[in-house]
């Protein structure tokens, strides 16, 4: 009888092991097999195409990335968003006024020089009729150490009416 009970608890002891083990493995941020998230080379490129409308619609996006959201000139943003400006992102407010004092106020941006080429890092730019949307990397790190954990995707994506982006989403959750 010891015998069958030091067995039995010999295997709930190595089970046990066997699990957190296994559990362990499953859990490390090391062991996914995750491939990093990497943008193009000249990015600009991305933002036009054979196609007039499709490139007139990613040339406005073009400025809303580097103009508006890279270099922070949100004086400007009356020239690529339209007064109502649908926002789907729950941190800001609709319309043109809601955005600029999202991005002025609320998340302080201040301007500097709009670059001649951007240097936001992106992955691809889709148009398909009055859609565009631009996928970025997205970087995930450890909030303690600041250490990289790994990749994945943002993504912006605007309705263009009338020359100007009047809806708009993203993947942010709630602050």
């Amino acid at each position: 009888m010891k015998k069958q009970m030091y067995r039995f608890k010999k295997s709930l002891v190595l089970g046990a092991t066997l699990t957190l083990s296994v559990l362990s493995i499953a859990l490390s941020p090391n062991s996914y097999a995750q491939e990093p998230v990497l943008a193009v080379d000249h990015a600009d490129a991305l933002f036009s195409s054979s196609d007039p409308r499709l490139h007139a619609n990613k040339q406005v996006v073009y400025h809303i990335v580097k103009d508006l959201l890279e270099a922070g000139h949100w004086e400007q943003a009356d020239k690529y968003l339209s007064r109502r400006y649908i926002q789907h992102n729950p941190n800001a407010a609709s319309g043109l006024d809601g955005v600029i004092k999202y991005f002025v106020e609320v998340r302080k941006v201040q301007p500097k020089p709009i670059p001649e080429k951007m240097t936001k890092p992106i992955v691809a730019v889709i148009a398909e009729g009055d859609l565009v949307t631009v996928m970025y990397p997205l970087p995930v790190r450890d909030k303690t150490t600041n250490q990289l954990l790994y990749t994945t995707t943002w993504f912006d994506t605007w309705r263009i009416v009338d020359g100007k982006a009047d809806e708009h989403w993203d993947s942010a959750l709630k602050n």
